[in-house]
């Protein structure tokens, strides 16, 4: 996995949503996800301030957890 500090979050859903319609809905369904899981809400935050448009790295790997994708799978998609 290439070890970047932070990711895009429009980079992110593209790929965990590949059949959204847009960006705009992919993002929503992330935030749904996230919202409706108190646990991963909670580690996320935990794991460092939320920038706007980016998540760091921990709060990645969390959420690539929650959709049980290894983050080497994550680089391929």
């Amino acid at each position: 996995m290439i070890n970047r500090r932070t990711i895009l979050k429009q980079e992110l859903v593209t790929k965990l949503y590949p059949n959204s319609v847009s960006i705009k809905s992919a993002m929503q369904h992330l935030r749904r996800e996230i919202d409706t899981c108190p646990d991963l809400k909670r580690q996320i935050a935990k794991a460092g301030h939320t920038k706007r448009h980016y998540y760091n790295k921990q709060q990645l790997l969390l959420i690539l957890d929650h959709f049980c994708v290894e983050p080497e799978e994550f680089e391929e998609l």
